[in-house]
């Protein structure tokens, strides 16, 4: 590649980033977004809507930098394993806040994979341009770690499918123009069969997006009421009641990011801010606990940096990179829980709160720390996981 080439889909990029040197890519992903993200967006304490982050995704598309592991034929950085690590690994040091990034991470990769060149031409672009922000149908109220055990429907009507159920934990589905699902189209199939991947515009009629609000008083998640919504049959991805298939190729990356030391060395950073303005920062007790967790953190990044190499060398990963998950969302569920006791009573007081040199929010880490443990597949689904496919252990 070099800075002349013409990309079918989006703009074009400035040069072959994997010509340079790791080192070199890392200076210049950093200083660009050191340089330009705004401060007060960084290591923001819930997931910001795109009303509030559009201006920073809008730049990051004009620039071409808005799917990164997209080859650059299809609008893409076309990283390499390893500078994508760094990419990521850089927003992640920065604090920069993810955006609905589910077509750019998700959507448009399958369809690469699976779609048909019209649903490429015609999805591919407005993903690139942020025009489309998607949404991930795929829980239910009855169907959450279980996800194959899914009921919504959808029967084929003429020209269209017509699709009857509910997601939820849908996230930011407020905020979405589409929703890529998993609806049930042959209810007499196994579990795992009879599932198809559809794409279908979330301000069609009998689409109702009702926010959950939670203990933290934000409303990141949504359940999602299809009642008799059409969507042409166009819009089925793959093969009819071979969605499985395709929903398991989202995994990719998302596996090794999940047990990213980032969000733990991020919490030991707020914990000793708050223990200095506390005064206990030198209490053999408090020394005690934090010096375990440090620890706990420092063996964690040894561990992702050995997963890194080997998704860098191009290599798939084993199913024991469940323990990753495992490993970095406990230990920061263990730190937030730290932090809320050093607050002492102010641990109990959401939003800000003023320590005198500095202003901490205690509250807003252990929220944040709630959630890892169930998204993604839950601990006790990595655990079982490890358990089968690992340790060979009987079920």
């Amino acid at each position: 590649m070099n800075a002349s080439t013409t990309p079918q889909y989006g703009v074009p990029q400035a040069q072959d980033w994997n010509a340079l040197s790791d080192d070199a890519f890392r200076a210049l992903i950093r200083d660009d977004f050191e340089t330009h993200y705004p401060v007060a967006q960084r290591f923001a304490p819930r997931r910001l809507r795109w009303s509030e982050n559009h201006d920073w995704y809008l730049r990051m598309s004009a620039k071409g930098w808005i799917a990164p592991a997209w080859p650059v034929a299809f609008g893409g950085m076309g990283l390499a394993p390893s500078k994508l690590l760094i990419f990521f690994e850089e927003q992640e040091r920065c604090g920069i806040a993810r955006f609905q990034d589910h077509g750019v991470q998700m959507v448009g990769p399958v369809l690469m994979k699976f779609g048909t060149e019209a649903q490429r031409e015609r999805f591919l672009p407005p993903i690139l341009s942020c025009e489309h922000i998607w949404c991930q149908g795929y829980s239910e109220p009855n169907a959450g770690s279980d996800l194959a055990s899914l009921s919504t429907r959808a029967v084929r009507d003429g020209d269209d499918f017509v699709i009857t159920g509910q997601k939820i934990w849908t996230t930011l589905a407020h905020d979405a123009t589409h929703m890529f699902a998993l609806v049930r189209t042959d209810p007499d199939a196994k579990k795992q069969e009879g599932i198809s991947f559809m794409l279908l515009d979330i301000h069609s009629p009998g689409v109702r997006v009702r926010p959950i609000r939670d203990i933290a008083g934000t409303e990141e998640f949504c359940e999602v009421f299809l009642d008799g919504v059409r969507t042409h049959h166009t819009n089925l991805v793959g093969e009819l009641n071979r969605g499985w298939t395709v929903a398991k190729s989202l995994l990719g990356f998302e596996r090794i990011f999940l047990g990213s030391p980032k969000m733990p060395e991020y919490g030991l950073l707020v914990l000793r801010s708050l223990a200095r303005a506390r005064g206990v920062i030198d209490d053999p007790v408090f020394r005690d606990k934090l010096v375990g967790l440090e620890l706990d953190v420092a063996h964690l990044a040894d561990s992702y940096g050995q997963y890194a190499a080997t998704v860098a060398r191009g290599e798939n990963l084993g199913p024991d990179v469940s323990m990753l998950k495992i490993w970095a969302s406990e230990t920061f569920q263990r730190i937030a829980d730290l932090i809320v006791e050093t607050a002492g009573p102010f641990g109990a007081l959401a939003g800000d709160v003023d320590f005198g040199q500095e202003s901490l929010n205690p509250l807003a880490t252990f929220y944040k720390a709630r959630v890892p443990t169930i998204y993604g597949g839950s601990s006790e689904i990595q655990r079982n996981i490890l358990a089968r496919q690992v340790l060979d252990l009987p079920g």
